[in-house]
């Protein structure tokens, strides 16, 4: 089994990781500077407080827990934000990844598994999205995490550092035994957004944008339950630690609902009415995110079995109204 050195594991991907590698016989040890993260969820294994700018720290921690391999969540995401501080994004994106790149490669670490995201491949008119599509990034956040992976395969080819990476789509739902969740401050993320409208937590929803060029005039876009994503993520460490190259993967179910079908589910899901107004656009918005790959499925042997918006909604239905983290 593997010890695995989780950077970001208190934030909301990472932490759910952690559990799953530590479901799977592995030791996550988690990498977080909390400043989006939770010290609560923390639950699977050692911590380490750091942050990944500080590289004289990320060697202190390498030595120290002498990880077999790396899985790298933290960043930077909000797209508005990365419109209005580009350099926010591409300083501690792409110079945080390179130091923890160099610092993994610097201890001998040589199996990475990257998050990175379908941003990369920006819009696409009336095109499903395969891990061949052009990378036409529409923000610095998309950017960076292309110019991400374009770090990995350089010091593949200069140092042997193998890699997995994930390109995937939006995330959403819970733990559903209710140990981790989703929890950003502030919330940003459509499910729990809506879902702090249906109980009163906030005025209430905001759609940005009524006039896309969809059915309805609203975004499109697929939907991981965020215990699939993680599955996937031990997978891609199965695969590495078996010997097998480096591959990209996008993960996503390969169909897409706009704001207004989540809203409905919602209603569904809760029997509560979701209390919104409609907005402007978002620079930086996509018309349409929809993965059209089956190479997880086929290649790592991923079935995600929660990706369902009803089962998605209530699980981030159930940690809403049961969880919580105080630090």
């Amino acid at each position: 089994m593997a010890k695995v050195l989780v950077t970001g594991g208190a934030g909301y991907i990472g932490s759910h990781a952690c559990k799953a590698l530590r479901a799977a016989g592995h030791t996550p040890v988690t990498f977080d500077n909390f400043s989006t993260g939770w010290r609560d969820a923390v639950k699977f294994g050692p911590a380490e407080e750091g942050d990944l700018l500080d590289r004289a720290r990320l060697d202190e921690v390498f030595a120290t827990h002498r990880p077999d391999a790396v899985m790298h969540f933290a960043a930077f995401s909000q797209v508005g934000e990365a419109m209005a501080k580009p350099g926010l994004y591409w300083r501690n994106n792409v110079m945080g990844s390179l130091n923890l790149i160099e610092a993994a490669v610097a201890a001998g670490c040589m199996d990475f598994v990257f998050s990175s995201t379908c941003a990369t491949y920006g819009e696409h008119d009336n095109v499903v999205l395969d891990e061949e599509t052009p990378q036409q990034p529409l923000n610095a956040y998309g950017a960076s995490k292309r110019a991400i992976e374009e770090i990995l395969r350089d010091f593949e080819a200069a140092h042997g550092l193998r890699h997995v990476i994930f390109r995937y789509f939006n995330v959403a739902g819970a733990d559903p035994d209710g140990e981790v969740g989703e929890h950003h401050r502030p919330e940003t993320h459509l499910i729990p957004v809506m879902l702090e409208a249906v109980d009163g937590t906030r005025p209430g929803l905001t759609i940005h944008g009524t006039d896309y060029d969809t059915p309805d005039g609203t975004c499109i876009r697929d939907y991981v339950h965020v215990c699939d994503l993680v599955d996937a993520h031990v997978l891609g460490l199965d695969w590495l630690r078996a010997g097998k190259p480096s591959r990209v993967f996008n993960l996503g179910t390969g169909t897409g609902f706009s704001v207004r079908q989540v809203i409905d589910a919602s209603r569904a899901v809760t029997n509560r009415e979701v209390p919104h107004t409609e907005g402007p656009r978002r620079a930086g918005d996509a018309t349409k995110l929809v993965s059209g790959s089956t190479r997880a499925e086929s290649e790592l042997g991923w079935h995600p079995t929660r990706s369902t918006m009803p089962q998605m909604i209530a699980d981030a239905w159930l940690w809403h109204r049961t969880g919580r983290y105080e630090s």
